[in-house]
C-alpha cells in the first residue's frame, strides 16, 4: 500500500488521500480514484513478442486492429475562407464532462482510423466529451475551396478550438494528434508560445514526423514504399478531383509522374499553399523547429523504431526538449508508426498509445476532475 503511495507521488499522480480531501460526488471519485490507479498499470510498455520490427508493429492496426465505432454525431462548420470542415462529435457519458478531448488525424486518416477510434473510446471511457476534427478533403466529399490541408496548415485547427472554447468556456481542453495530425498539433502550440488560451490544459502528440524532409527520404526506402505508394493513392485521385474544378491548380503531367512523397509535395501541395517548393514546405512545416517554444504540459510518444522517421531525429527533438520542461518524452524503442502493441498473447492485444496519452491528459486534469461535481 505505502509503495503505491510512493509510485504515485513519483509518477506525478495525487496520493489517494488528496482525491479522498476533496467533496465531489462518490460515483465521480471513484472513477477517478479507478483511473489514477489504472494509470501506474501502463506506465511500463513491454512490445509484443509476436510483432517483431516496426513494420509488423505499424501494419497491424491497419489490418488486424478492430476498434469499436464510436457513436459520433456529425458536424460540417462552415469556414471563414468559404469552405467546411466535417467535425465527429462524441457525447460524454456525465451530462457535465470534466474535460473534452479534440483529436487530430494522421495523413489521409478518417474518422475510421483505428487510432481515432481508440483515442475516442478512451475519452468516452473516462467519461469526457470528445471532438474529431477531419482535414480538408478526408472526409466522405472534396472540400470546396482550391487549397487541401498539409503538415504545418494551423489555421483550421486553430478555427475549431477557438469556436469549442466559445461553445465550452468552462470546459477543460485537451488535444491529441497522431501522425501529420502530431505535426499540426506541435506547430500550432509552438506559434502560440505563451498564449495559449488556458482552457487548454495539456496535449500529446504520437508518432509525430519531427523532420518533414528527413521523413520524406525516409519513407521512399525500403519496405517504407509501401506506405508511400499508399498515401500516393489516395492523395493523387483527390489531386486529379481537384484538377477538374481548378485546371490550372497543377500541371496534370507532372502530377501524375509523382512516384515519391516529395514529388508530390514539390508538384502539388508546396506550390498550392504557397510554399516556394517542397523543400521550403518542409523547413516551414516540420515541427522540431517549433516545440522549443511550447508552454503547457505536451506529451510525445514516439517509436525509435518507427519506419516513417529516421531516429536521429529523435535525438534531436530530445535535444531540444532538455531545454523545454513542459515536454514529456515517451520514445520506447519498439512500436513502429502508431503501433505501440503489447501483450504476451496475440489473441488479446494490448494498446499502449490511447491509454499513455490520455492517462498524461488526464493528470492534468485532476483539479478538473474533482471540480466538476
Amino acid at each position: 500500500m505505502f509503495q503505491g503511495f510512493a509510485e504515485c507521488r513519483r509518477s506525478g499522480l495525487p496520493y489517494l488521500r488528496d482525491l479522498y480531501s476533496v467533496d465531489v460526488n462518490h460515483a465521480r471519485l471513484s472513477r477517478s480514484v479507478l483511473l489514477h490507479w489504472e494509470a501506474l498499470k501502463m506506465t511500463d510498455y513491454s512490445p509484443a513478442w509476436w510483432l517483431p520490427g516496426g513494420h509488423a508493429q505499424t501494419l497491424w492496426g491497419k489490418l488486424f486492429r478492430r476498434e469499436p465505432q464510436q457513436r459520433t454525431t456529425l458536424e460540417r462548420w462552415d469556414t471563414p475562407d468559404g469552405d467546411f470542415l466535417d467535425i465527429h462529435r462524441l457525447e460524454a457519458i456525465s451530462p457535465s464532462p470534466s474535460a473534452r478531448l479534440l483529436v487530430l488525424h494522421g495523413l489521409e486518416g478518417t474518422i475510421r482510423s483505428h487510432y481515432a477510434q481508440a483515442l475516442l473510446g478512451e475519452a468516452h471511457r473516462r467519461g469526457w466529451a470528445a471532438d474529431m476534427m477531419i482535414f480538408r478533403s478526408c472526409g466522405d466529399e472534396l472540400n470546396r475551396t482550391r487549397r487541401f490541408y498539409h503538415s504545418g496548415e494551423t489555421t483550421d485547427l486553430a478555427f475549431v478550438v477557438n469556436r469549442l472554447l466559445a461553445e465550452f468556456p468552462s470546459q477543460a481542453l485537451v488535444l491529441a494528434g497522431v501522425s501529420l495530425g502530431g505535426n499540426v498539433l506541435l506547430k500550432f502550440l509552438g506559434e502560440r508560445g505563451a498564449e495559449v488560451p488556458p482552457q487548454i490544459r495539456a496535449a500529446a502528440a504520437v508518432s509525430v514526423p519531427f523532420d518533414l524532409a528527413r521523413s520524406s527520404r525516409h519513407i521512399n526506402r525500403g519496405f517504407s514504399r509501401v506506405y508511400q505508394r499508399h498515401f500516393l493513392t489516395s492523395l493523387q485521385r483527390k489531386a486529379r478531383q481537384k484538377l477538374e474544378r481548378f485546371p490550372d491548380l497543377a500541371p496534370a503531367e507532372l502530377l501524375a509522374g509523382a512516384r515519391t512523397m516529395y514529388a508530390f509535395d514539390n508538384v502539388m501541395t508546396a506550390p498550392v499553399h504557397g510554399f516556394r517548393d517542397a523543400d521550403d514546405y518542409y523547413s516551414q512545416s516540420s515541427s522540431l523547429r517549433w516545440i522549443g517554444r511550447i508552454s503547457i504540459p505536451t506529451l510525445l510518444l514516439s517509436a525509435v523504431d518507427d519506419p516513417f522517421l529516421p531516429s536521429a531525429v529523435l535525438e534531436e527533438v530530445r535535444s531540444e526538449a532538455t531545454r523545454n520542461p513542459d515536454l514529456e518524452l515517451d520514445f520506447p524503442s519498439r512500436g513502429g508508426h502508431a503501433g505501440f502493441i503489447s501483450g504476451r498473447n496475440p489473441f488479446r492485444p494490448r494498446y499502449y498509445a490511447e491509454r499513455r496519452v490520455c492517462d498524461f491528459l488526464a493528470n492534468h486534469l485532476i483539479g478538473d476532475v474533482a471540480l466538476a461535481g
